[in-house]
């Protein structure tokens, strides 16, 4: 395993982060989750890899991610050679301060520590004042309950105006952003990739494999999370048509170095300057699979030749209203 560090912290991460909206009681978020037992087999193997960052959410599967992923590490490692993140908007009153300081005690009491080291605000939340936000978030690092901070999915705008109230008040600013962003959906390289480079903000993107896509070379697939992932068809099936071209690329080159096709995908996105992107896996094999990307160079022509049939998509991951309360699946395909 390789190491990075996040943003401009002491914090190392491996370049791989374990993500786990897979983990929790199944039918609560997902059908195809996986159980306690199942969970801490892969978050083991995970650590055997030595991947050391793990990303979950208070809203993961009722708060059973959390639970799995804290009893998990309580057993197989030690508290201090974990990275945990953890997420937070939700949940009732987004990213009001009232809310920040009740769900950060929730999140440490599922997860079994007294710290997270690093907490993600999860959207970008419509109707509370950004000063409000980045205020309750700098009190949690000050309090020591909280290491580092980080933003997930949203407008180059709102990510650059948070960060900049942060600077001009001196509290903590963003070292991570968890992004969508993959060889199926790059709109992110337009505004706010290019903000994180600016202020040395570490890209952990989400959905690395576009739900898969990038990782088998028909677009459906038969496993039980590819019938019943809504979420998934929502963000990708309507652009299958350009889309399977990319595909058809990514196949061509793994046939050219002998590798995965998961293994290309992953690897495109350290060539594109990717602290940790997030493997979400069900199986202990594809972290394996995810491991071996690090030895699969791409050169630039390859890169090339990857990105040349992308065109642009519709915006998904970052919204544009809060959405009703109690909506958790984004993008579903009703």
């Amino acid at each position: 395993m390789q190491y990075t560090k996040l943003g401009n912290t002491d914090i190392e991460v491996s370049k791989l982060c374990l993500g786990c909206m897979s983990f929790g009681k199944a039918g609560t978020m997902h059908d195809w989750t996986l159980n306690e037992e199942e969970s801490e087999a892969v978050i083991k193997h995970a650590l055997e890899l030595g991947i050391n960052f793990f990303d979950t959410a208070n809203g993961y599967s009722s708060g059973t991610s959390e639970e799995y992923l804290g009893r998990a590490l309580k057993r197989n490692v030690q508290r201090d050679k974990a990275v945990i993140a953890s997420k937070v908007y939700f949940n009732e009153g987004r990213l009001s301060r009232k809310a920040i300081l009740r769900e950060i005690d929730g999140t440490l009491k599922r997860l079994g520590t007294d710290y997270l080291d690093l907490y993600i605000i999860h959207r970008f939340d419509y109707e509370t004042p950004v000063e409000e936000t980045m205020e309750a978030l700098d009190s949690l690092v000050k309090s020591g309950k909280v290491r580092a901070l980080g933003a997930s999915a949203m407008y180059g705008y709102q990510f650059h105006n948070m960060q900049l109230v942060a600077r001009d008040n001196g509290w903590t600013r963003f070292s991570a952003m968890e992004n969508h962003y993959n060889l199926l959906y790059r709109e992110d390289e337009r505004e706010l990739i290019p903000i994180c480079r600016q202020m040395n903000v570490s890209l952990m993107p989400y959905s690395p494999l576009a739900g898969g896509h990038l990782a088998r070379e028909q677009w459906q697939s038969d496993s039980l999370r590819g019938r019943t992932d809504r979420v998934a068809k929502g963000k990708y099936d309507r652009m299958e048509q350009q889309d399977i071209l990319i595909v058809k690329r990514v196949k061509e080159l793994a046939e050219k170095y002998g590798c995965k096709m998961s293994q290309i995908a992953v690897a495109w996105e350290w060539k594109k300057g990717v602290a940790s992107p997030i493997i979400g896996a069900t199986k202990a094999n594809y972290l394996d699979d995810a491991a071996g990307a690090l030895s699969v160079e791409l050169t630039d022509e390859d890169t090339a030749y990857l990105e040349e049939l992308y065109v642009p998509h519709p915006i998904v991951g970052a919204i544009d209203k809060n959405p009703e309360q109690g909506v958790i699946l984004l993008d579903e395909k009703k």
